[in-house]
């Protein structure tokens, strides 16, 4: 008999025939492509095809479709959403909303953040601001108090990742937005590697923003990353990064200064890419219509068996335990786990490795109890000198 829980969801699995060639742990960094993309991206072409300049009727209002149905997962209210490239665009265009004064000039984030979130906001310092990055005891949690110590008065923006993305450690939002708020500070969410797999609620957390994509836990593949405002800073900021459909009339080609839009599209930019739209829609529908708290229960049972191999293969764990603190990856290393990581990819066994941390694998709503084990069992046999 399998565990119901664990084998919950996977009447979704037909949905996407490529598991079926491959053993699919690796949704934390890109998730499973459902064959239906196919068919929206093929819907994109043919209207490219056949209705020329015209398909933009057709085109644009996938912008606020496909915001329309990120804001189902996260909660958020109508209207607050705009889609944009990655995540990188959004902390640069949100980077340009601010001002830096010797009297709130701090940026604070933590030491374990995304990389390119990082590079964001250091280059910030030409224009003033002072990074304060938050150091981990251990190389896998945030202290949240350690956090809320680092925020003050002089407290710009806190940009933050909901889920660490080396440990799978999901942070306190919550008290850390508490102690920004009370010192007139705005949090910046990225939510990349908590959106599709864990629950939460933009407008509950008290963020000023947030951001994420569509490549890992929505299925959705690259180019549809998106932003949450708050409704009331909607029209508080006017981003330097901005572009001809950041306008309130960008048909209307006025110039030469930007005239915003009082609404969300104030932070778009440029033109939109559009076949990325396309491309994310199954995805982000699937997950929406399986709905995030069953994937987050099936994701606890099958990231705890992860563990359990781990552990039963003397391997360190640079994952949390506890549920509560544990997202949708587990993360583990041993000596060679690089080279094991290559070998298992080049076998199918998909997964990845990063400095310092180990191995990265996240079974998702689709994925099989006995895939688990197929997995550190290939694993083994690569370590042993047995396998093929």
């Amino acid at each position: 008999m399998g565990d119901p829980i664990a084998d919950s969801l996977l009447e979704h699995r037909a949905k996407f025939p490529a598991l079926e060639k491959c053993v699919h742990l690796i949704s934390h960094s890109l998730g499973c492509v459902p064959a239906q993309a196919k068919e929206d991206l093929g819907e994109f072409f043919d209207l490219w095809q056949t209705k020329s300049i015209t398909a933009w009727s057709d085109w644009l209002p996938e912008v606020d479709k496909a915001a329309a149905r990120i804001s189902k997962i996260i909660s958020a209210q109508p209207g607050t959403m705009i889609m944009q490239q990655n995540v990188s665009g959004v902390m640069a265009t949100l980077a340009s909303c601010f001002e830096y004064t010797p009297e709130r000039n701090k940026v604070v984030y933590e030491a374990l953040q995304f990389p390119t979130v990082s590079y964001v906001w250091q280059a910030e310092a030409r224009r003033g601001a002072e990074c304060v990055l938050v150091p981990s005891a251990d190389g896998t949690t945030i202290d949240a108090d350690a956090m809320c110590a680092a925020i003050d008065e002089r407290t710009v923006c806190v940009p933050m990742s909901h889920v660490v993305f080396s440990s799978a450690y999901i942070q306190d939002v919550r008290k850390i937005c508490d102690k920004a708020r009370s010192v007139g500070a705005h949090v910046i969410l990225d939510c990349y590697q908590s959106v599709g797999t864990v629950p939460f609620d933009v407008t509950e957390l008290g963020v000023s923003f947030a951001c994420g994509g569509s490549v890992k836990y929505l299925c959705g593949g690259p180019g549809a990353a998106w932003l949450y405002v708050r409704p009331d800073l909607i029209e508080q900021f006017s981003p330097r990064v901005t572009g001809w459909f950041g306008n309130e009339a960008p048909f209307a080609f006025t110039m030469p200064a930007q005239s915003y839009a009082d609404t969300v599209w104030r932070y778009m930019g440029g033109t939109p890419a559009i076949a990325a739209l396309y491309q994310s829609r199954a995805g982000q529908q699937i997950i929406a219509d399986i709905g995030i708290r069953a994937i987050r229960e099936k994701s606890l049972v099958m990231t705890q068996a992860c563990i359990d191999w781990v552990d039963e293969l003397g391997f360190k764990l640079n994952s949390p335990r506890a549920e509560a603190q544990r997202g949708g990856s587990v993360v583990f290393d041993f000596v060679g786990a690089a080279d094991i990581c290559r070998e298992l990819n080049r076998r199918a066994f998909f997964c990845d490795h990063r400095p310092n941390a180990g191995i990265r694998i996240a079974p998702h709503f689709y994925t099989k109890r006995e895939e688990l084990d197929l997995f550190f069992g290939e694993l083994k046999k690569i370590r042993s000198g047995t396998g093929r």
